[in-house]
């Protein structure tokens, strides 16, 4: 689909959105349906991996600010920063267009 001569990510491929110096992921709660966003800074939240899967992996716990419920991101990267698996509990990733459309952004 475009939007505004944008191709839209796929966030069933790769939810993670680039910035400059971090990944943008886009968050909707299980418990309340909150939608939030948060920042994955490249020099500071990643580790190396062991797994023989990727080079690189993020193994973070979000809380909820508004019920609390914690939600749980494992994903395991390319050293490019491009995932190669990703796993999350207590959410779901969505769009960032979603998530400013609910935002009012």
């Amino acid at each position: 689909m475009m939007l505004f001569g944008r191709k839209r990510q796929d966030i069933t491929k790769n939810p993670f959105y680039k910035e400059k110096d971090a990944l943008v992921i886009y968050l909707k709660c299980d418990r309340c349906g909150e939608y939030m966003t948060f920042r994955i800074l490249k020099e500071r939240d990643f580790v190396v991996s062991y797994d023989g899967r990727s080079a690189l992996m993020i193994d973070k716990l979000y809380v909820c600010p508004k019920c609390y419920n914690q939600i749980s991101l494992k994903a395991g990267f390319k050293a490019t920063f491009k995932p190669v698996y990703f796993e999350i509990n207590g959410g779901k990733f969505v769009a960032k267009e979603e998530y400013e459309q609910q935002k009012g952004g």
